[in-house]
């Protein structure tokens, strides 16, 4: 990439083989002025949509983290996708919380948020997003809202297989064919599972969403195409008007955005989309 510099910290001591970051010097400038600029006491839902908001306009870029031939913890607030997003957010709203500003302790959440047990590796990154709300409420981080009510009224069983069966997608598993068994033990640990999620349906309902959405949390868009989990993560907004919108790394505006279409409408018009998960930053 044209006047790229690169930076590689070593991570981790004592494993076998390094980890490594790939940043620019860019970069590393944008954390530090996002962490200085940032309110100084704030709950993590205001610290999620305040760095969300700070990232508008940043460029929608799809595959930032499939450029290396061997896998690294790649920083890149450049260019965002809606998972990069999300977890960029997350990790600088730690930071925050914990008081822990410093470009170092941001990467280190980053990889703890990324990958399984922050093993900087191909198949311990978190690919399905089910995996990583399990990864990361287990470290405290977030915490999926759920009820055996309403607007909670329909439930997912997953059937996850949509990585290993496309392989020539993904360019790390075209290079290295021997990394689908893990991708494909990774499936098969998630199928099965079930999990309560709100209907696009039941989304125009915004004084009931109101007691369980707030402004701050990540929504998970739920799929129905074959083989995957999710298709879509974003920030919740509620709007002055009493609507909730999704504040995330756009495909069709080709640019992080707080979408100007009610997250109803929005997801009328994606018909393999079915319904949300909801998860609070803790």
């Amino acid at each position: 990439m044209r006047n790229l510099l690169f930076f590689i910290i070593s991570l981790l001591p004592g494993l076998a083989e390094a980890q490594s970051i790939v940043y620019t010097k860019a970069d590393s400038i944008k954390v530090m002025q996002l962490l200085g600029n940032a309110p100084k006491k704030a709950s993590a839902n205001e610290y999620m949509i305040h760095f969300g908001k700070a990232l508008q306009g940043v460029p929608y870029v799809g595959k930032t983290l499939e450029n290396n031939t061997k896998e690294k913890l790649v920083v890149n607030l450049r260019e965002l996708d809606c998972t990069t997003f999300t977890e960029n957010v997350l990790a600088l709203s730690l930071c925050m919380r914990d008081g822990k500003k410093s470009f170092k302790a941001f990467t280190d959440y980053l990889r703890r948020i990324r990958y399984n047990k922050g093993y900087v590796s191909y198949p311990s990154r978190l690919h399905y997003f089910t995996s990583w709300i399990d990864a990361n409420s287990k470290q405290d981080f977030v915490a999926e809202v759920v009820a055996a009510q309403a607007p909670f009224t329909a439930t997912k069983t997953l059937n996850v297989n949509f990585m290993s069966q496309h392989c020539d997608l993904y360019p790390a598993l075209v290079r290295d064919k021997a990394m689908v068994d893990s991708i494909r033990t990774a499936e098969k640990a998630l199928t099965g599972k079930s999990f309560p999620y709100i209907p696009k349906s039941a989304l125009n309902q915004h004084s009931l969403l109101k007691k369980y959405i707030h402004t701050g949390d990540i929504i998970v868009i739920i799929t129905n195409k074959e083989g995957l989990d999710t298709s879509h993560i974003g920030i919740a907004s509620w709007h002055s008007d009493g609507t909730l919108h999704l504040l995330n790394a756009s495909q069709i505006h080709k640019k992080v955005i707080d979408e100007p279409m009610t997250l109803y409408r929005y997801m009328q018009k994606h018909p393999s989309q079915i319904g949300i998960r909801v998860v609070s930053p803790l």
